[in-house]
Protein backbone atom coordinates (compact mmCIF):
# COMPACT_ATOMS: atom_id res chain seq x y z
CA UNK A 1 0.00 0.00 0.00
CA UNK A 2 1.59 2.93 -1.23
CA UNK A 3 0.51 5.63 1.60
CA UNK A 4 1.55 3.28 4.33
CA UNK A 5 5.57 3.77 3.02
CA UNK A 6 5.08 7.26 2.46
CA UNK A 7 4.48 7.58 5.96
CA UNK A 8 6.87 5.34 7.19
CA UNK A 9 8.96 7.60 5.50
CA UNK A 10 8.26 10.63 7.32
CA UNK A 11 9.73 12.06 10.72
CA UNK A 12 8.51 10.39 14.00
CA UNK A 13 8.10 14.05 15.79
CA UNK A 14 6.04 15.15 13.01
CA UNK A 15 3.93 12.64 12.16
CA UNK A 16 3.18 11.41 15.91
CA UNK A 17 0.06 8.74 15.63
CA UNK A 18 -0.20 8.79 11.70
CA UNK A 19 0.67 5.11 11.48
CA UNK A 20 -1.64 3.78 14.01
CA UNK A 21 -4.40 5.96 12.76
CA UNK A 22 -3.83 4.48 9.53
CA UNK A 23 -3.96 0.85 10.95
CA UNK A 24 -7.34 1.97 12.26
CA UNK A 25 -9.00 2.35 8.90
CA UNK A 26 -8.40 -0.77 7.49
CA UNK A 27 -11.02 -1.83 10.08
CA UNK A 28 -13.94 0.68 9.17
CA UNK A 29 -16.36 0.81 6.72
CA UNK A 30 -16.37 3.87 3.86
CA UNK A 31 -19.53 5.26 1.78
CA UNK A 32 -19.77 6.54 -0.97
CA UNK A 33 -22.91 9.01 -2.70
CA UNK A 34 -22.14 11.20 -6.11
CA UNK A 35 -24.07 12.01 -8.30
CA UNK A 36 -22.94 9.12 -10.45
CA UNK A 37 -24.60 6.83 -9.29
CA UNK A 38 -28.28 6.01 -9.64
CA UNK A 39 -31.26 3.89 -9.10
CA UNK A 40 -34.34 3.90 -10.76
CA UNK A 41 -36.99 1.06 -11.37
CA UNK A 42 -36.63 -0.75 -14.62
CA UNK A 43 -38.84 -0.25 -17.27
CA UNK A 44 -41.85 -2.48 -17.73
CA UNK A 45 -42.10 -4.13 -14.58
CA UNK A 46 -44.36 -3.11 -12.55
CA UNK A 47 -45.54 -6.82 -11.68
CA UNK A 48 -41.80 -7.77 -11.04
CA UNK A 49 -41.18 -4.95 -8.85
CA UNK A 50 -37.49 -4.75 -9.79
CA UNK A 51 -35.00 -2.01 -9.23
CA UNK A 52 -31.39 -1.50 -11.20
CA UNK A 53 -28.81 1.03 -10.98
CA UNK A 54 -24.71 1.31 -10.65
CA UNK A 55 -23.67 1.75 -6.85
CA UNK A 56 -20.12 2.52 -8.17
CA UNK A 57 -18.78 3.26 -11.52
CA UNK A 58 -15.25 2.35 -12.66
CA UNK A 59 -12.30 4.16 -13.73
CA UNK A 60 -14.00 7.57 -12.94
CA UNK A 61 -12.96 9.84 -10.98
CA UNK A 62 -15.20 12.15 -8.45
CA UNK A 63 -13.75 14.85 -6.03
CA UNK A 64 -14.49 13.81 -2.09
CA UNK A 65 -14.02 16.75 -0.78
CA UNK A 66 -12.23 20.63 -1.51
CA UNK A 67 -9.68 21.07 1.83
CA UNK A 68 -9.13 24.85 2.96
CA UNK A 69 -6.83 25.93 0.92
CA UNK A 70 -8.67 24.88 -2.05
CA UNK A 71 -7.36 21.33 -3.00
CA UNK A 72 -9.53 18.80 -4.39
CA UNK A 73 -8.62 15.58 -3.23
CA UNK A 74 -10.38 12.92 -5.89
CA UNK A 75 -11.03 9.10 -5.91
CA UNK A 76 -11.49 6.49 -8.34
CA UNK A 77 -12.33 3.12 -8.30
CA UNK A 78 -10.14 0.90 -10.35
CA UNK A 79 -11.92 -1.80 -13.00
CA UNK A 80 -10.52 -4.49 -11.36
CA UNK A 81 -11.51 -3.68 -7.92
CA UNK A 82 -14.49 -5.57 -6.81
CA UNK A 83 -13.41 -9.49 -8.35
CA UNK A 84 -13.80 -12.94 -7.01
CA UNK A 85 -11.84 -12.60 -4.37
CA UNK A 86 -14.50 -9.59 -3.05
CA UNK A 87 -17.07 -11.00 -0.16
CA UNK A 88 -20.33 -10.61 -1.69
CA UNK A 89 -21.50 -13.16 0.40
CA UNK A 90 -24.63 -11.46 1.90
CA UNK A 91 -25.03 -8.20 1.13
CA UNK A 92 -28.44 -5.67 1.46
CA UNK A 93 -30.07 -3.79 0.22
CA UNK A 94 -31.72 -0.72 1.92
CA UNK A 95 -32.25 2.65 2.65
CA UNK A 96 -29.89 5.18 3.84
CA UNK A 97 -27.70 2.26 4.90
CA UNK A 98 -29.64 1.58 7.94
CA UNK A 99 -33.19 0.17 8.78
CA UNK A 100 -35.57 -2.91 7.21
CA UNK A 101 -33.40 -5.15 4.36
CA UNK A 102 -35.58 -5.13 0.91
CA UNK A 103 -32.88 -7.27 -1.01
CA UNK A 104 -30.41 -9.41 -0.19
CA UNK A 105 -27.63 -11.48 -1.81
CA UNK A 106 -28.13 -14.16 0.33
CA UNK A 107 -31.59 -14.99 -0.59
CA UNK A 108 -30.89 -14.54 -4.15
CA UNK A 109 -33.00 -11.34 -4.08
CA UNK A 110 -30.23 -8.79 -5.06
CA UNK A 111 -28.45 -9.76 -7.45
CA UNK A 112 -24.70 -8.25 -8.15
CA UNK A 113 -23.17 -8.09 -11.45
CA UNK A 114 -19.76 -6.12 -12.80
CA UNK A 115 -19.48 -5.17 -16.25
CA UNK A 116 -16.68 -1.97 -17.79
CA UNK A 117 -19.21 0.98 -16.48
CA UNK A 118 -19.51 -0.48 -13.16
CA UNK A 119 -21.22 -2.45 -10.55
CA UNK A 120 -24.56 -2.95 -11.22
CA UNK A 121 -27.02 -3.98 -8.70
CA UNK A 122 -30.32 -5.67 -9.58
CA UNK A 123 -33.22 -5.61 -6.72
CA UNK A 124 -36.71 -7.97 -6.59
CA UNK A 125 -38.84 -5.97 -4.35
CA UNK A 126 -41.90 -8.03 -5.17
CA UNK A 127 -41.23 -9.99 -1.82
CA UNK A 128 -42.31 -7.77 1.14
CA UNK A 129 -44.89 -5.56 1.37
CA UNK A 130 -42.26 -3.19 2.58
CA UNK A 131 -40.28 -4.07 0.03
CA UNK A 132 -43.00 -3.47 -2.55
CA UNK A 133 -43.65 0.16 -0.73
CA UNK A 134 -39.96 0.98 -1.21
CA UNK A 135 -39.93 -0.08 -4.54
CA UNK A 136 -43.15 2.73 -5.41
CA UNK A 137 -40.85 5.63 -3.65
CA UNK A 138 -38.24 5.09 -6.42
CA UNK A 139 -40.99 4.55 -9.07
CA UNK A 140 -41.88 7.58 -8.10
CA UNK A 141 -38.59 9.46 -7.98
CA UNK A 142 -38.53 10.26 -4.20
CA UNK A 143 -35.34 8.15 -4.09
CA UNK A 144 -32.60 8.30 -7.79
CA UNK A 145 -29.42 7.52 -6.03
CA UNK A 146 -27.49 5.08 -5.03
CA UNK A 147 -24.80 4.25 -2.38
CA UNK A 148 -23.08 1.64 -1.24
CA UNK A 149 -20.79 0.66 2.10
CA UNK A 150 -17.28 -1.55 1.85
CA UNK A 151 -13.92 -1.99 3.29
CA UNK A 152 -10.62 -1.36 1.10
CA UNK A 153 -7.57 -3.56 1.47
CA UNK A 154 -5.92 -1.94 -1.36
CA UNK A 155 -5.27 1.54 -2.76
CA UNK A 156 -2.80 4.04 -3.70
CA UNK A 157 -2.35 7.91 -3.56
CA UNK A 158 -1.18 10.07 -6.23
CA UNK A 159 0.11 13.22 -4.38
CA UNK A 160 0.66 15.14 -8.03
CA UNK A 161 -3.16 14.70 -8.80
CA UNK A 162 -4.14 13.99 -5.34
CA UNK A 163 -6.34 11.06 -6.56
CA UNK A 164 -6.80 7.88 -4.28
CA UNK A 165 -7.15 4.99 -6.49
CA UNK A 166 -9.32 1.99 -4.76
CA UNK A 167 -7.19 -1.60 -6.59
CA UNK A 168 -9.43 -3.47 -4.46
CA UNK A 169 -12.35 -3.82 -2.08
CA UNK A 170 -12.30 -6.40 0.72
CA UNK A 171 -15.78 -6.85 1.48
CA UNK A 172 -19.09 -4.93 0.59
CA UNK A 173 -21.74 -5.04 3.43
CA UNK A 174 -24.78 -3.04 1.46
CA UNK A 175 -26.34 -1.23 -1.49
CA UNK A 176 -28.45 1.49 -0.37
CA UNK A 177 -31.08 3.69 -2.23
CA UNK A 178 -30.82 7.37 -1.00
CA UNK A 179 -32.62 10.42 -1.62
CA UNK A 180 -29.17 13.20 -1.75
CA UNK A 181 -25.71 12.62 -1.85
CA UNK A 182 -24.02 13.01 1.35
CA UNK A 183 -22.24 15.58 2.31
CA UNK A 184 -18.45 14.20 1.88
CA UNK A 185 -17.25 16.30 5.07
CA UNK A 186 -19.43 14.20 7.24
CA UNK A 187 -20.84 11.09 5.77
CA UNK A 188 -18.03 9.30 3.86
CA UNK A 189 -17.16 7.70 7.00
CA UNK A 190 -15.15 7.63 9.68
CA UNK A 191 -12.41 5.66 7.38
CA UNK A 192 -12.09 7.84 4.26
CA UNK A 193 -11.99 10.61 6.61
CA UNK A 194 -9.02 9.41 9.11
CA UNK A 195 -7.38 8.11 5.17
CA UNK A 196 -7.70 11.88 3.88
CA UNK A 197 -6.44 13.58 6.80
CA UNK A 198 -3.29 11.42 7.22
CA UNK A 199 -2.99 12.18 3.75
CA UNK A 200 -2.83 15.77 4.21
CA UNK A 201 -0.67 15.63 7.44
CA UNK A 202 1.87 13.70 5.37
CA UNK A 203 1.29 16.82 3.01
CA UNK A 204 2.14 19.53 5.42
CA UNK A 205 5.00 17.42 6.75
CA UNK A 206 6.59 17.05 3.10
CA UNK A 207 6.02 20.94 2.36
CA UNK A 208 7.19 22.14 5.96
CA UNK A 209 9.95 20.11 5.53
CA UNK A 210 10.93 21.56 1.70
CA UNK A 211 10.58 24.66 2.97
CA UNK A 212 13.03 24.13 6.16
CA UNK A 213 15.67 22.68 3.72
CA UNK A 214 15.10 25.65 1.29
CA UNK A 215 15.84 27.94 4.35
CA UNK A 216 18.85 26.52 5.57
CA UNK A 217 20.26 26.69 1.93
CA UNK A 218 19.38 30.12 1.87
CA UNK A 219 21.01 30.71 5.56
CA UNK A 220 24.00 28.82 4.02
CA UNK A 221 24.55 31.16 0.81
CA UNK A 222 24.09 33.89 3.20
CA UNK A 223 26.73 32.64 5.39
CA UNK A 224 29.33 31.87 2.75
CA UNK A 225 29.17 35.35 1.33
CA UNK A 226 29.04 37.42 4.27
CA UNK A 227 32.59 35.18 5.24
CA UNK A 228 33.32 35.97 1.67
CA UNK A 229 33.00 39.39 1.94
Amino acid sequence: MKFAKEIERQPVGIIGNMKARYRMIRDNREYRYTQIFECRAKEDSEEDFIVEGYATTFNDAYTLFTSEDGTDYKEVVDREAIDSNTDTKDVIFVKDHEGTVFARTKNGTLKLSLDDHGLKVTADMSKTASARAAYEEIKSGMYDQMSFAFIVDDDEYNKTTHTRTIRHIKKLFDVSFVGFPANPNTDIGVATRDYFNGVIEVERAERLEKEQRLNEARNKYREVRANGN
